[in-house]
């Protein structure tokens, strides 16, 4: 039988959806519907027809979701009691001493919505080195007990300190509360070093968990007897019955996707990519692979779980345009979302956003409809923008180059920072989009960073979705370690792997997956430095020192002499790509052409569909699919390659 695969992607602003069957292709999006996400995923499903599917038991959804970031952004997790050694129970409200803003006169710190009333200190230590100093006696355990059956919690945050040593005391603590609340433990969401980052991502774990199985729950119930999984941070997927204890890991779950897709299906390992939709930005670096990292910050705080490097601005199609108290022209980080959204979408929104500027500037078509046969209204948007114009005594025309111009810098300054500063030259890239609003940007971008080769893949308007298909099962898993270089032994090295990359096979057996590569890493750094680096380890400890050694001095621009430092194993065990080769795009039949509004500014337009491939084509002129639009500007040229995909060039630098 052959199998039904289906990609879903929730945004802030749209929900996509790209189901496979016999390698063909359909496509669909709608708006969200933020208040009940699921909502506008039980809308697609039967928009697409597959809802027999479903109660057949013969579609496999593989889903990226925006549960997780919103609730933690927004503070709406599970009420959660953080539990803890006696004397450490401000450490989550203390932090680091690390200040974002260095001459700020009054700065601010990032910190958790943490009841300071459900925090619980246990009189219970172990040391360094992971030897029991003060014994936890089951009085002190009634004593938690009794002091949580006053106020109960929906979840218990655990973070004990050196559990990822020794997890005994954690253990304990979960065998006697596991069966009355949602319990996170430190040791096993985050086993390394640092309290205060293993408490964040525990108490996250916890706060968010119930959530995240609460709304699972709800989709698996409606597609069942059918199977669903989720996108992980990492860009591995997981069983949905497992998510929930998970939870932290899946902030990036939907930005994650487009960068599977990105690698997958394009064939260049040299990309900068930016998935613009209508809510935010990603933007991330392709070299040769894809970047794991352990620095992710969510709303200021650190998330040190193993994701793929994606930066996050809150520079989308919806973002509001507003004149600040010095009377400048800001945009974002607010976004007019699914609903009201964009002036031009007519459901009530009337501030002017970043969509609205491009239908000023004709830069967007208003003559096909966008998800939900949802048409733009060009005097909507030149309405929302005139007001701004006023204020600022611009032309309407000047003010929506300016929205454009502030957003475009808002994206260009992330994609200098995911490379220029970690020492990579754009123009050795292609700049890749994708999302709805990406190809809107795409040049304008390449120029603001000296790049001179751009491409959008075919259905980029839903790629993320794509992504989700050509996504492969795994688990990502880290140990802390914590020798010198010298101290470390081959076999003992071997061992430690050998127990995680078990843990992880473990686990995939469970959901059915056998078939699996890994890819063992280790995090290392000079003595006492404090971030690490990540390098790949092939059996050979000197090689992987060596390696660390030559990727610092690329970094850094130098090597240190102190002595190198094993903090951690990391291993990455995937299973078999559900998706590998390019598919057939079906065309939708519910796509439909208007009269085409009158617009002074009009460019000239050319559907993708009918670009003949290998033939170029000179800007300016806009190319219009069905879930996307691209820019091409002066001076760049544009030709369909054999795979669909678009390829730009600036004239005389291709």
């Amino acid at each position: 039988m052959q199998e039904h695969l289906l990609g879903i992607d929730t945004g802030g602003t749209f929900t996509d959806f790209a189901y496979l069957h016999n390698h063909q292709l359909i496509t669909h999006k709608r708006l969200s519907t933020p208040d009940a996400p699921e909502q506008a995923i039980f809308e697609g499903l039967a928009a697409l027809g597959l809802d027999a599917l479903c109660a057949a038991g013969q579609l496999t959804i593989i889903h990226g979701t925006t549960v997780a970031t919103n609730a933690a952004l927004e503070g709406r997790g599970a009420k959660t009691a953080y539990v803890c050694n006696q004397g450490l129970g401000d450490i989550l409200s203390i932090g680091r001493q690390n200040r974002a803003d260095l001459y700020s006169l009054a700065p601010t710190k990032k910190t958790l919505s943490l009841d300071q009333g459900a925090i619980y200190e246990l009189p219970v230590r172990r040391n360094a080195k992971g030897d029991l100093i003060t014994v936890l006696d089951e009085a002190a355990i009634d004593a938690l007990e009794a002091a949580l059956a006053e106020d109960p919690p929906a979840a218990l945050a655990i973070n004990l300190l050196f559990s990822f040593i020794n997890d005994t005391e954690e253990q304990v603590l979960k065998a006697r509360f596991g069966h009355q609340y949602f319990v996170s433990l430190s040791s096993q969401v985050l086993p390394e070093m640092g309290e205060y980052e293993r408490g964040v991502a525990t108490y996250l774990n916890a706060a968010l968990g119930p959530i995240i199985a609460r709304y699972l729950d709800q989709l698996q119930a409606k597609i069942a007897p059918s199977r669903l999984t989720v996108m992980q941070s990492s860009g591995l997927t997981l069983a949905a019955e497992h998510a929930a204890e998970h939870a932290v890991r899946l902030l990036l779950s939907g930005p994650a996707g487009g960068l599977i897709a990105a690698r997958s299906l394009l064939a260049s390992e040299q990309l900068m990519t930016f998935d613009m939709g209508g809510t935010s930005t990603d933007v991330s670096l392709i070299h040769r692979d894809l970047a794991i990292s352990k620095n992710m910050h969510l709303n200021g705080l650190p998330i040190a779980i193993p994701a793929i490097d994606i930066q996050t601005i809150g520079a989308g199609g919806g973002s509001i345009a507003e004149i600040d108290a010095g009377g400048l022209l800001k945009v974002g980080p607010r976004s007019a979302g699914a609903r009201p959204g964009p002036a031009c979408y007519n459901l009530g929104g009337t501030t002017a956003t970043v969509t609205d500027a491009n239908v000023v500037l004709g830069r967007l078509p208003v003559t096909q409809p966008l998800a939900d046969n949802l048409w733009l209204d060009a005097e909507q948007a030149h309405r929302a923008v005139e007001k701004l114009a006023t204020r600022l005594n611009l032309t309407p025309i000047e003010t929506a180059q300016g929205i454009v111009t502030l957003a475009n810098e808002a994206m260009a300054e992330a994609l200098r920072l995911i490379s220029i500063q970690k020492g990579f030259d754009p123009s050795a890239f292609t700049l890749c989009c994708f999302g709805g609003a990406g190809g809107l940007h795409l040049c304008e971008l390449a120029e603001r960073l000296g790049m001179h080769q751009a491409l959008v893949p075919a259905d980029a308007g839903i790629f993320s979705a794509l992504g989700m298909l050509a996504a492969t099962p795994g688990r990502e898993l880290t140990r802390a370690v914590n020798l010198r270089a010298n101290d470390c032994d081959p076999e003992d090295i071997r061992n430690r792997l050998d127990d995680l990359i078990h843990v992880a096979r473990t686990a995939l057996a469970a959901e059915g997956i056998d078939d699996t590569t890994v890819h063992p890493v280790f995090e290392l750094r000079y003595h006492g430095q404090t971030q690490t680096l990540s390098v790949p380890y092939l059996d050979d400890l000197q090689a992987a020192f060596i390696a660390f050694e030559t990727q610092h001095e690329i970094r850094y621009g130098h090597q240190l002499d102190t002595g190198i430092e094993l903090v951690a194993l990391r291993v990455r065990v995937a299973g078999i790509a559900r998706l590998k080769t390019p598919l057939t795009p079906t065309p939708n039949a519910t796509s439909t052409d208007r009269a085409p509004q009158t617009n002074p500014n009009a460019t000239p337009q050319q559907s993708w569909k009918n670009l003949i491939p290998g033939q170029a084509h000179a800007g300016p002129m806009i190319i219009t699919a069905e879930h996307t639009c691209v820019w091409v500007k002066p001076e760049w040229t544009l030709k369909k390659l054999t795979t669909g995909h678009l390829q730009l060039s600036r004239k005389g630098l291709s």
